[in-house]
């Protein structure tokens, strides 16, 4: 007779609504399939039980109700959080209570904490392999947008670091609080000055406001079409396509996974919506296999799990991140189409190593045909 499997509770923060709420609503997804096939799969002796939370796109609510999730009886993981600021708001929380926050959206790095497992990209796995691409191809002149905050300023930072050891210059520089959409000062700014290119780190509804009103400054000015004055995101996604519409059309942008493409390591599941469904469902998939692996420590902090796990795993030890692959995509007939790839890029999240600087170069990359 086979025993009854052990339920496990397992917390789900997301905001599913607000202005990043097309986001939150498409991680929430990929972490919801992946504990509906931890739970069909007998190979588990457990199952997981969500915990499900919202703050509804209010900062001041993340902390609070990571909280309430953690002390909901032994609950020692959380998926969840969209913006690094609610991400920073819960870290506390976490450290006091021994608890991990497993965090599936691409971010701005320089952060390596003990309660915090990061499944999706770091800057050396999106943005720089990003102007790497660019810079060669459309010029070194650039123009940045971004939210008022941590993503939006470290992106930035980075980017014109980059940008000015290539060679080039900034033309501007712009930022929004999350959820304005008057971008009207931007987009003058950047009819004046015609940049090369830009780089935008916009989130939510001012990104989606931004990429309208491009789109209809290129409809006046054929300068600013696809062709000779591309927009590039390291944060845009499937998931925002219908509400953004025709406007994303030529955006270029970096990211782990585009939906059909190869390279993701998600157990040969490729029908995911966007990455960060699939970085979800790894946050979920990679953690149900270390449980599994180490019975007994389901309460356990993430270092202990990793230093007596005698399985292969996709997270690094020391900094918690993932080695994932990194595709170059552009927007074509409303879908991303991937124009290179490259597979297994160690995360670096401090930008501490050596071969950092790929803009100054050609890529490296190969081609997908």
């Amino acid at each position: 007779m086979k025993l009854a499997r052990k339920p496990l509770k397992l917390g789900i923060l997301f905001s599913l609504s607000g202005s990043y709420g097309m986001l939150s609503r498409a991680s929430r997804r990929g972490a919801l399939r992946a504990i509906d096939a931890v739970n069909a799969d007998d190979s588990f002796d457990f199952t997981f039980d969500a915990i499900q939370r919202d703050p509804a796109g209010n900062i001041d609510l993340y902390a609070p109700l990571c909280r309430e999730i953690l002390e909901e009886g032994s609950v020692a993981h959380v998926i969840g959080c969209v913006t690094s600021w609610s991400r920073k708001e819960v870290i506390p929380v976490l450290e006091k209570l021994g608890a991990t926050l497993w965090y599936s959206v691409p971010y701005e790095g320089f952060e390596a904490s003990d309660h915090v497992v990061y499944t999706h990209a770091c800057p050396n796995q999106h943005l720089l392999p990003l102007l790497g691409w660019v810079l060669p191809r459309f010029g070194v002149r650039g123009y940045l947008t971004g939210s008022n905050y941590i993503w939006g300023w470290e992106v930035n930072r980075v980017a014109r670091e980059v940008v000015q050891e290539a060679g080039g210059e900034i033309l501007g520089e712009r930022y929004l609080a999350l959820n304005d959409t008057d971008i009207s000062r931007m987009i003058e700014e950047i009819r004046v000055t015609r940049p090369n290119f830009v780089l935008n780190s916009l989130v939510g509804v001012s990104s989606y406001a931004f990429l309208k009103a491009f789109a209809d400054l290129a409809k006046t000015d054929s300068y600013f079409t696809p062709e000779s004055c591309p927009v590039l995101s390291c944060n845009l996604t499937e998931s925002e396509f219908t509400e953004i519409g025709d406007a994303a059309e030529g955006l270029i942008s970096a990211g782990p996974y585009f939906r059909g493409a190869q390279g993701w390591p998600c157990q040969g599941v490729r029908d995911f919506e966007s990455s960060l469904e699939a970085a979800s469902w790894a946050a979920v998939m990679e953690l149900s296999q270390l449980l599994s692996a180490n019975p007994g420590l389901e309460t356990a902090p993430i270092s202990k799990l990793l230093s007596v796990n005698a399985l292969p795993t996709m997270i690094n030890t020391e900094t918690h991140h993932t080695a994932l692959p990194v595709l170059i995509a552009q927007v074509k007939d409303g879908a991303f189409d991937v124009l290179e790839l490259s597979k297994d890029i160690t995360a670096d999240p401090y930008l501490s190593y050596s071969e950092r600087r790929p803009a100054v170069r050609r890529p490296s990359l190969r081609v997908v045909k």
